[in-house]
């Protein structure tokens, strides 16, 4: 327990401190507002503040070793899927190319409709092969875990695999009445 006496000193201590606080808070207000005016007759105004303050802690946060690393992985990551897709593109490419040269003269615009060629058994097994690559890689690539290596090898054995699986085991049309069916 506390005597009335101890109560007294302290309730006379409680004062005083919320006096020096309440002083401290306008000494702090007079400060700040002078502050501000110095700031206004420099032409530095929050905009800029904000600004520089953003490009500091960006600058600091560029030179960390965890973000070198990152861009580092990340842009490496970057050119195996471009290299990938570049493959799946060069096999369309090729694919293509291949049913051009078995049209033996007729261009493709002028011997088979869209919706004929849709549904002819080679775009058929080039769109199933088309979308199989791309579950593949939607799969293999879009975060859920998978015993089969790292990022780098998945990438690259699902662009391996999808052009040559692209390029192969696909039977073209011989004949105009086969791109007709």
């Amino acid at each position: 327990m506390i005597s009335e006496e101890e109560k007294e000193e302290l309730k006379i201590e409680l004062a005083k401190l919320e006096d020096e606080i309440s002083t401290l808070r306008q000494v702090l207000a007079a400060k700040e507002k002078h502050l501000v005016e110095i700031k206004q007759k420099l032409g530095i105004s929050l905009m800029n503040e904000l600004k520089q303050n953003f490009s500091k802690s960006w600058h600091d946060v560029q030179t960390t070793s965890a973000y070198k690393k990152t861009h580092e992985t990340l842009s490496h990551a970057g050119q195996k899927a471009t290299a990938a897709i570049s493959n799946v593109g060069t096999a369309i490419s090729k694919k293509f190319g291949d049913m051009r040269s078995h049209s033996i003269g007729y261009s493709i615009r002028h011997s088979i409709s869209m919706p004929a060629m849709r549904n002819s058994p080679t775009f058929k097994s080039f769109e199933e092969k088309v979308e199989t690559t791309v579950t593949s890689l939607k799969t293999k690539v879009g975060g859920t875990s998978h015993p089969g290596g790292s990022f780098e090898e998945v990438l690259s054995s699902t662009a391996h695999a999808s052009a040559q699986s692209s390029l192969a085991g696909t039977r073209l049309p011989e004949s105009e009445e086969e791109l007709q069916c």
